[in-house]
């Protein structure tokens, strides 16, 4: 066993619980018992000297109304008495005279010397004449003895013994007392028998969980945990593997992100590179040279934008993401970015429609990253349409919320992939370029301007965008419109946006 599994075995729960409840619950059952097996004896013990006693009083009291008869021999008496006590079997009856010596029993022997009689020396001292001793005789038998003193006049006894033996009671006692540890056992071993059941069922699937936890670690997401009940554990083993399957989900989207982020950024280099070996091989060829540096100027900035997609992905996940708040005119930003695409879509065979209000409210927010969302969105909808496709844009005010609906006719959406296009890395299309994590910065910068983003599609049919954002009258303004960042966007009209999270 290695270091770590003998570690996790000291500790585990059945180790825990073995030591800390049924070592408890044992400790306290073993008390009780002790005290029970003690009051049990305490009370046998009081009703057996309570009956000599009273068996003692009955045959002092026959002895001192005998003494009470002048003509009686009383020496006679006593001896008579003792002599033909009727519970002789069960009591031995003792006179003792004056001298501290046992004169007559009931039964006709006479106790040896070695056996104490410290019952009749505490009966002399006590102001009640009676004194109740238990010890063991020479014979080792354990009696319990009581000792009464009597004083008849003319008599040469001073006091009436009466020894009982405590065999039969301490063979009770033993019984109850074995009784007793044999239900102590039987709730201790009932305890960890239904303990070790109760935990097995709790431990066992708690070890299969951690088993199939270290392997989703190491990033093996093939198994799955089996549900057997419906309670806690149950609802663990649900939770642990819908886990598991998300993370699946995001690692095989990352590995796409990545490959596809590559190839997306193999594509400008190399022709930057090829552009700049031609430019510096013809460099007398005018018009070559142009071409090469607009294409070089194209790819680079499209490699500027690819890069400050990452970094507002990276600033979204670490909650970086700072926005310039400020009043601006949303019709200038959409405008703007329609302008950006007209030539485009044009030139690819794709109608650009705009509907253009004649006025909007005001939005409160941060126009750079308002035109970055427009300008991601229009450009997902020229890229995923085909020639003869339509792209329309429509802005319009409702309800005292800024709509606007950016809608194609493209290819559109699968019904699988419509709920995960606004899922980081997700690519609904990997024929199409882009790096998948485009609409998720649109949707977050949309919810930040405490407006909402909402994609309704159908394959071969089209796609349709919703961007509602709250009018300035439903937000309000700081008095002081202190920027958050001292990083800006470029106003100026920037190339689109590739991404390969395409709302089709």
């Amino acid at each position: 066993m290695s270091a770590e599994n003998r570690k996790s075995s000291k500790h585990s729960i059945t180790q825990h619980w073995l030591r800390n409840n049924i070592g408890v619950v044992t400790a306290i059952l073993v008390v009780l018992e002790i005290l029970l097996i003690f009051v049990v004896r305490n009370y046998y013990y009081s009703s057996a000297r309570q009956y000599l006693t009273s068996k003692m009083k009955i045959v002092t009291t026959a002895v001192m109304n005998a003494s009470g008869d002048d003509q009686t021999n009383y020496n006679t008496e006593i001896r008579s008495i003792v002599e033909g006590y009727d519970e002789k079997d069960k009591i031995e009856l003792m006179a003792i005279k004056t001298d501290g010596e046992v004169d007559v029993t009931s039964s006709g022997f006479s106790p040896s010397v070695d056996d104490s009689m410290s019952d009749y020396e505490e009966a002399k001292k006590s102001d009640t004449g009676v004194g109740v001793q238990i010890y063991d005789l020479s014979t080792g038998e354990k009696v319990m003895a009581v000792t009464s003193v009597i004083s008849p006049r003319g008599s040469e006894y001073e006091a009436l013994r009466m020894l009982s033996s405590m065999k039969n009671i301490d063979h009770q006692i033993l019984m109850i007392s074995i009784l007793i540890t044999i239900i102590v056992l039987a709730i201790v071993l009932l305890l960890f028998f239904s303990g070790m059941f109760f935990i097995k069922s709790i431990v066992m699937p708690i070890r299969s969980i951690n088993s199939i936890a270290r392997k989703f670690a190491t990033g093996d997401f093939s198994e799955r945990l089996e549900k057997k009940r419906n309670d806690e554990l149950g609802e663990l083993c649900d939770s642990i593997n819908y886990m598991a399957q998300e993370l699946s989900n995001t690692e095989q989207m990352k590995n796409e992100f990545i490959s596809s982020v590559s190839h997306e950024l193999r594509t400008p280099l190399t022709a930057i590179k090829g552009w700049t070996e031609t430019v510096t091989s013809m460099y007398d060829d005018k018009e070559t040279f142009k071409k090469g540096m607009r294409v070089i100027t194209s790819e680079t900035e499209r490699l500027s934008q690819m890069v400050e997609e990452l970094l507002d992905f990276s600033r979204i996940q670490d909650n970086r993401l700072t926005l310039i708040m400020d009043t601006i005119d949303i019709l200038a930003e959409l405008g703007e970015t329609v302008l950006i695409y007209q030539e485009r879509a044009k030139a690819l065979g794709i109608t650009l429609n705009y509907y253009e209000p004649k006025m909007l409210p005001f939005v409160y927010g941060d126009k750079n990253r308002l035109r970055q969302v427009f300008i991601n969105i229009v450009d997902n909808a020229i890229k995923y349409s085909n020639k003869g496709d339509t792209v329309s844009v429509e802005a319009y005010e409702e309800d005292n919320e800024i709509c606007i609906s950016i809608s194609d006719t493209g290819m559109g959406i699968s019904k699988e992939d419509l709920p995960k296009v606004k899922t980081k890395f997700f690519k609904a299309n990997h024929t199409r370029r882009g790096s998948g994590i485009g609409l998720a910065v649109a949707d977050e910068i949309i919810q930040r301007h405490g407006g909402s983003l909402e994609i309704n599609s159908e394959q071969g049919v089209g796609t349709t965008v919703m961007i509602t954002l709250p009018c300035i009258e439903q937000k309000e303004k700081p008095d002081n419109q202190a920027t958050v960042d001292v990083e800006l966007i470029s106003s100026e009209p920037i190339e689109p946006i590739d991404n390969e999270n395409a709302p089709k």
